[in-house]
């Protein structure tokens, strides 16, 4: 059985438990599911963020993400994977990706999802815009982000 892979960049909001269920259903060759969902964070959250507008390039996108869903399966057993990402206006407390990986074990799994996260945090072509009560800015790279990164460079 070919591992099944759904990749969906959208606008709209994506209910975590429903695709872990697609993912999962039926299925008794999984023993490990790991999810991570990136949420916005608000004022309350440390941050005074009023909203990020994310952007991305349609077609390189998903071709991108595609790629590198699989090297992750190249690189780790996986039953399957999924990976969300919207765009658009996005306000504190509102998802904003969703990376699930499926594996006979949660090592796997694990291991997967990190560097498919990685990936997305630092080299996707999205681009984030955030509004606070100082105006709006393009969110730069961040060091420990790249740091995180850089672990899955094969030498």
């Amino acid at each position: 059985m070919t591992a099944p892979v759904t990749i969906r960049i959208q606008q709209d909001d994506f209910d975590v438990a429903r695709e872990i269920a697609a993912l999962s259903r039926d299925r008794t060759d999984i023993g490990a599911v790991v999810t991570f969902s990136g949420i916005c964070r608000g004022p309350e959250g440390g941050d005074d963020i009023a909203s990020l507008t994310l952007e991305h390039y349609p077609g390189m996108a998903e071709a991108e993400i595609k790629r590198h869903v699989d090297e992750a399966m190249a690189r780790w057993p996986l039953q399957g994977v999924t990976v969300i990402h919207r765009f658009g206006r996005i306000e504190p407390g509102q998802n904003i990706v969703l990376v699930v990986t499926a594996s006979k074990h949660r090592q796997a799994a694990f291991a997967a999802a990190e560097f498919l996260m990685d990936y997305l945090k630092t080299s996707a072509p999205f681009w984030k815009q955030e509004e606070n009560t100082e105006g709006r800015g393009w969110v730069e790279a961040r060091a420990h982000d790249d740091a995180a990164a850089a672990r899955w460079t094969k030498s």
